[in-house]
């Protein structure tokens, strides 16, 4: 008995810290979840011994005392809350009462349907209408007195002040002040922006944007509304059943949910909430469970009431989408592209339907934003079929055992031992090990085979996992290392299809510089960084042997130099890598500087792999700029733009009096338009092939577009 009643007291004075931090702070310390079990905790042990139970006692109350910021308001109707189901059971239990009390009171039972709704995860309020008028706005408070939130709620758009139509003397509209994800989330941005404190969730920005002093900084805030029921009602005939009053409601101008249906028996309750579960990760706002109510309204008083309650009505929850745990540790992925992304490692928990053991951490600002140490009692979150994540830590609770730790982010790459590193202005850490990592290893050979790059034929994803996962390839290097026989032994890979790769690899070994370099992955290094680099450097060998801080102290004397050239009115001279700046530079020494990229590129080399170098191939177009247009007969863009860079010519995305030639196919669109205006020549594709020295694969047919002769001089 005194354990019993210590425990009460204990669950007491807990419940009424959370209802004051939750509906007069805006500020809740812990997730619903946590405080639904205490709640249902108190009322067993109350349920067991009723001696227990005392008048200060939340089971008695709906919600929070009044705070003294705003004036009190008196509900002529009590504004109640309603019981809750967490399962199956509960909600046949609850259909079983129903008929119970129907049976009873000589009602006809075959009658009986339920109108199913939103349980909106939101503020409620008392909107009352005089003469169709918006009068007065006051929040549910403890359920008898409320909050004057009247000026505030004139501000939200989304509430009417004049009813369509209808000019009863009083209609007292109940229903929910909600925030929209997408509003919530650019509302944070803002106090981010502003360095104010973040919300934590779009309920508790709502109750805040509400309960402002100021309504013009509710005014600013995105809120809306969606009208569940009504209270006092005085000059005005209301519909029998509750679907059709929300009807009603929506026909004078007030906003009610679409998410609505009325149902027959425990199955379709039961279907109703699971078609919402499943469809609440795609609503715009949040909820967090479905609410029944027998749909004839002239039932209820017969039904009746429960002292905090009513009987004809059950909100039925979903999982609890955030749940309280321990942080036992964090480790760190390294993902496809050599970014490392923190996990949490948690004791398990119930949260969102599974049971969750580890949670995304982002990155380690986000780590140090919400304050984490390892060891931690933490707030985990998981809606519909997002990924798990730990929302934020309760340091209070640090004063109790198991010690914590902080985390550090490591130095070396957790699966390689490479180098990581973090660019300036970014968020993650990287591997730098892009040849040699293991786990960016499926993505660094099919950047390496893609067609702009080496282009190896018929190495694709899944032929690339099935090397990978069968051990015959780590690095770029192993594939040169492929044979017939090996290749041939792996499923769906006959013999032909197998010469055709190694074939494939083997043509790959003879390419340009700039396609090479692009291959390597090398962060930053696109083709055209790649093309600048291969009008510089013979070799990778050369790239290895480059002095880069000599390479950035030379490049700034340079441009220095030619600033004081212009002022002068001087021409200015060449700078070292003109378009290669900073970011680049740094990406390069780290990537050659890595020994684990240099070991597979020396690999590469003893694969046999030997560059053509763009003088090779003649400098026909040299000095001249195009643009590609609309759809060429025999090739695609990339291939066009592939021929003039390898005759020397410079590939333009726009047309501007710098562009020398518009290459116009089929469609071609606004580019044409602009060549027009400026009287820049105009060519098909035959032509851009002649003045490179190359032959089409086919004639291109005649192409009205064309503004200059078919061999331009």
């Amino acid at each position: 008995m005194d354990t019993a009643r210590t425990r009460a007291a204990t669950l007491r004075e807990l419940l009424a810290r959370y209802d004051h931090e939750y509906y007069v702070l805006d500020a809740p310390s812990v997730p619903d979840a946590e405080y639904d079990r205490l709640f249902r905790e108190l009322q067993q042990i109350e349920r067991a011994d009723p001696a227990l139970v005392e008048a200060d006692s939340p089971t008695q109350r709906v919600g929070a005392a009044v705070s003294g910021a705003f004036a009190a308001v008196h509900h002529p109707l009590p504004m109640l809350s309603l019981n809750n189901a967490f399962d199956d059971d509960e909600v046949l239990a609850f259909d079983r009462r129903v008929r119970e009390r129907l049976t009873e009171e000589g009602l006809p039972v075959a009658q009986l349907r339920y109108s199913a709704e939103l349980k909106y995860d939101g503020v409620a309020v008392s909107l009352r209408y005089e003469r169709g008028l918006l009068a007065q706005a006051a929040t549910r408070g403890d359920g008898t007195t409320g909050e004057d939130v009247s000026a505030n709620v004139r501000t939200v758009r989304a509430i009417p002040l004049r009813l369509l139509g209808i000019a009863p003397a009083v209609l007292e509209v109940r229903g929910e002040v909600l925030m929209y994800r997408r509003d919530f989330d650019r509302l944070n941005e803002r106090q981010r922006a502003a360095g104010e404190r973040e919300f934590v969730n779009p309920r508790n920005a709502a109750a805040g944007s509400l309960r402002q002093l100021d309504p013009a900084v509710t005014a600013a805030r995105p809120l809306r509304f969606f009208a569940y029921g009504v209270g006092e009602v005085a000059g005005a005939a209301l519909p029998g059943a509750h679907s059709t009053l929300l009807d009603w409601l929506a026909g004078i101008g007030l906003p009610v949910g679409a998410e609505r249906s009325v149902v027959d028996g425990p199955q379709g309750l039961l279907g109703f909430h699971r078609r919402m579960q499943s469809l609440r990760p795609r609503l715009a706002y949040d909820i967090d469970g479905v609410v029944y109510k027998v749909e004839r309204r002239d039932w209820y008083d017969a039904i009746g009431f429960v002292a905090r309650a009513p009987r004809f009505a059950l909100a039925h929850k979903f999982p609890a989408e955030e749940a309280l745990t321990e942080l036992l540790d964090i480790e760190v992925q390294v993902g496809r592209t050599g970014k490392l992304t923190p996990v949490a490692r948690l004791h398990p928990v119930f949260v969102g339907g599974v049971n969750v053991t580890n949670a995304t951490l982002h990155n380690e600002d986000e780590i140090a934003r919400k304050d984490l140490l390892i060891g931690d009692t933490v707030v985990v979150r998981r809606a519909g079929d997002v990924i798990p994540e730990v929302v934020r830590a309760l340091p209070e609770r640090r004063g109790e055992p198991p010690p914590r730790r902080i985390f550090t982010m490591p130095r070396a790459c957790p699966v390689c031992g490479s180098a990581v590193v973090r660019e300036e202005g970014e968020a993650d850490w990287r591997c730098v090990g892009g040849l040699y990592c293991a786990a960016q290893r499926k993505q660094a050979l099919l950047h390496f085979a893609q067609r702009r790059a080496m282009d190896i034929d018929g190495l694709g994803e899944k032929r690339v996992d099935q090397l990978v996962d069968a051990g015959l390839v780590r690095t770029p290097a192993d594939l040169y290392r492929l044979d017939v026989a090996t290749l041939a032994g792996l499923q769906r890979m006959g013999a032909t299809s197998a010469a055709s790769l190694v074939e494939a690899i083997g043509r790959s070994r003879r390419t340009g510089f700039a396609r090479f370099l692009f291959a390597l992955g090398i962060r930053h290094v696109g083709e055209e960084v790649a093309r600048v680099l291969a009008q510089r450097y013979a070799d990778t060998d050369a790239l290895m042997r480059e002095d880069w801080a000599a390479l950035v102290a030379a490049k700034a004397a340079a441009q220095k130099d030619n600033a004081r050239r212009r002022a002068r009115g001087e021409p200015v001279g060449p700078v070292p890598l003109e378009r290669i700046g900073p970011e680049i530079v740094a990406s390069l020494q780290r990537f050659f500087g890595e020994p684990h990229n240099r070991q597979v590129i020396a690999e590469l080399q003893r694969a046999g792999i030997g560059f053509v170098r763009q003088a090779d191939a003649g400098e026909r177009l040299a000095g001249r700029t195009f643009v590609v247009t609309g759809m060429l007969p025999t090739m695609s863009r990339e291939q066009a733009h592939e021929v003039i860079r390898r005759h020397g010519g410079t590939v333009a995305s726009s047309v501007s009096r710098k562009t020398d030639y518009v290459v116009a196919g089929q469609a071609p669109g606004a580019k044409l338009e602009r060549a027009r205006e400026l009287g820049i020549a105009v060519i098909d594709e035959a032509i851009l092939c002649g003045m490179a020295g190359e032959s089409t694969q086919r004639q291109a047919p005649d192409n009205p577009n064309l503004s200059v002769k078919r061999d331009p001089a």
